[in-house]
Order: C-alpha cells, then sequence, then structure tokens
C-alpha cells in the first residue's frame, strides 16, 4: 500500500507520519508532500525508512492507495475531488472543513461512524473540538440518549497550527523578559491571556469555530435536531484542547454510571479522582491517543438527567491526526478501527 501525506511539514501533517511509524501502518511507501521552500529536506521514522520531502505533483498523488490532506481547505477543494474522482485513484482523507458539510461526504470519527466511509472516496475529517469532545458524548449518548448539549472549550494554541504555537512560545519569552506581546496569528496576544475569539464572528453571534462544534455533532451522530450550544476560548496552552461539558438525558443516569459506561468506550480514559488531585489536564493528555474525561458530577441545573464532566484531548492526535489514520486502517481492514498501542503512559 503507497501513502502520501500532503502537508508533511505542518503541525497536523507531522503527526500523520509519525502516528503511522507509531502504530506500524502496513504502507510500503509514504510520500512526503510538502511546500517548495521544504523540498529535499529529510524526515526520518522507523517503519518508512527516511522519507525526502517533495513539492505536491497530482501524477504522483493519482497512484497512491491513500492520501491524508493536512493542507488548507482551497488546496482540498481543488484536489481531492479530482484524486476521488478517479475510478483507480486514492482515497482521499481531507483534514480541512472544505467538505465537513457536504452531505454526500461523510463526517467520521472512527469509534462512532466508521461504517459511513465504507466504499467511499473522500471523507472527512472533523473539527478537532468536536472530535474530542464527541469521544466521551457518545458512549454515553448510546446509554442515556443526549437532547441538549452545552459546551464551553479552552482551546491550546496547537489549534492555530505550528504557526501558533511559535507564536505563543517566541511572544511568551518576550513577556517574560519584560516586553510587550504582540500578535499575528491571534487575534490579540495570547501569553498570560485568554481569548473568547476562534474563527468569524457569524450573524447569530457565535463564531465559526464554535457553530462548527453544533453542526458537527449533529452530523456525525445522526442527531440534526439535537439542540447545542457552544463557547469557544483560545487559551496560552500548546496542544492539548480541553472542554466543559453539560448535558441534558434523556434518561435517568448518575455519575456512578456514567463512570462505567466511560471506563468501557474505546479511546476514552477515565481521570477522575478529585480528592487525589486527579483529573483531566493539558499537561496530561498532550502526546496521548486517549481522551481523558473526568469531574464527573449530577448536573445542578438538569438534576437527575444531566451530567457536568471536563473532558481534554490531544488536539493533533485525536483532534485530527489520528483520528485520520483510524479511518484508513478501517478501509484498509474492512473491520472496527483497531484500538491498539494507546498510548496511555
Amino acid at each position: 500500500m503507497k501513502v502520501g501525506v500532503v502537508g508533511a511539514t505542518g503541525a497536523v501533517g507531522e503527526e500523520i507520519i509519525k502516528v503511522l511509524d507509531d502504530r506500524k501502518f502496513p504502507a510500503t511507501e509514504v510520500v512526503a508532500f510538502a511546500s517548495a521552500r521544504s523540498v529535499g529536506k529529510k524526515i526520518k521514522t522507523k517503519s518508512f525508512g527516511t522519507l525526502t520531502l517533495q513539492i505536491y505533483s497530482f501524477d504522483i498523488a493519482k497512484n497512491l492507495d491513500v492520501v491524508f490532506l493536512a493542507v488548507s481547505g482551497g488546496f482540498a477543494k481543488k484536489e481531492a475531488p479530482l484524486l476521488a474522482e478517479l475510478e483507480a485513484g486514492p482515497i482521499v482523507i481531507d483534514n480541512s472543513s472544505a467538505f465537513r458539510y457536504d452531505d454526500n461526504i461523510p463526517l467520521v470519527v472512527p469509534e462512532i461512524n466508521v461504517s459511513a466511509a465504507k466504499n467511499k472516496k473522500l471523507i472527512a475529517n472533523p473539527n478537532c473540538t468536536t472530535a474530542i469532545a464527541a469521544m466521551a458524548l457518545w458512549p454515553l449518548h448510546q446509554k442515556f440518549g443526549i437532547e441538549k448539549l452545552i459546551v464551553s472549550t479552552y482551546q491550546a494554541a496547537s489549534g492555530s497550527g505550528a504557526e501558533g504555537m511559535s507564536e505563543l512560545r517566541e511572544e511568551s519569552k518576550t513577556f517574560l523578559e519584560g516586553g510587550q506581546a504582540k500578535n499575528k496569528i491571534f487575534s490579540h496576544p495570547l501569553p498570560f491571556n485568554v481569548i473568547p475569539h476562534i474563527d468569524s464572528f457569524q450573524k447569530n453571534g457565535y463564531t465559526r469555530e464554535e457553530m462548527k462544534v453544533c453542526w458537527e455533532t449533529r452530523k456525525i451522530f445522526g442527531l440534526p435536531d439535537l439542540r447545542v450550544s457552544c463557547t469557544a476560548v483560545r487559551i496560552p496552552t500548546f496542544r492539548a484542547h480541553a472542554e466543559s461539558l453539560t448535558i441534558e438525558t434523556r434518561d435517568l443516569v448518575t455519575p456512578e454510571e456514567a463512570r462505567k459506561v466511560l471506563s468501557d468506550a474505546p479511546g476514552v480514559k477515565v481521570v477522575d479522582s478529585p480528592p487525589n488531585l486527579e483529573y483531566p489536564m493539558p499537561i496530561t493528555a498532550t502526546e496521548k491517543y486517549d481522551v481523558e474525561v473526568g469531574r464527573i458530577r449530577q448536573s445542578l441545573v438538569f438534576g437527575d438527567k444531566g451530567l457536568d464532566l471536563f473532558v481534554c484531548g490531544d488536539q493533533l492526535l485525536r483532534g485530527a491526526a489520528l483520528n485520520a489514520v483510524i479511518i484508513a486502517e478501517f478501509l484498509l481492514n474492512n473491520d472496527e478501527p483497531a484500538q491498539k498501542k494507546a498510548k496511555t503512559e
């Protein structure tokens, strides 16, 4: 099997190659595509040898079996359909928002709706914030039925890619050395600050990032009428998103029952012992495959048909690269997603 990664030097592209390597994806060849300024540079892997970065070529990509797109939506809109429409062309898994809201393109979190990707040539990866929350919400929905969802997010700089992480690192250094932190990537300086603004504001007063959570959760769960509200906030952490989730359920639910359901759910790690100071945090979720879930408690608003909980997941892994690779594994094996090599230590 021949695999291509487009955008191999970006934050998500780099992680896709690492995940393919870590999970020993059965590729006979991995082609790493990057911009002209990166051509010729090398990436060392354990499973695939040393990869040499090259400029994207449709003629090369069309002869691959799977192509991961970790590039802008504009590039994806242009190139993905051209590849996917070829009868003998590759399966394309796109990490941008270009196709997420197209009714004809499956939007997939493998542990939830991987069957939607079967026999499809173009598959959309969800927004990172949606994917992380969905891992905890889906098993609860299956058991208790979710009727309302309120989300508040605490999103890392990695949501704006390698450039966002670099700006946080460099401007934090400037601030600590007595200088004035500046901003190019974010709407305001991020060091020692929180910014309740991610993506563009919409006519309804919500940002597009907040609406993505609404739109995508409904599509992935197959619940077009699910009532969802979200407030998305950028915080000065590097690469793991945290989210506060409040749900109203159809059936009676207790924290104890919820912990049992979540403990049995694939891709989820219950971290919920406040007396021992154990709860989900970016520092413990970073570079881990599983989504941490904790602070599980009865809702003071919705009572015995509601819960409050807190989740944290690596935005570049569960929210992007890992999700995409597990989709490819399913398509290769034509089976349920493999839960292997979970980075929980």
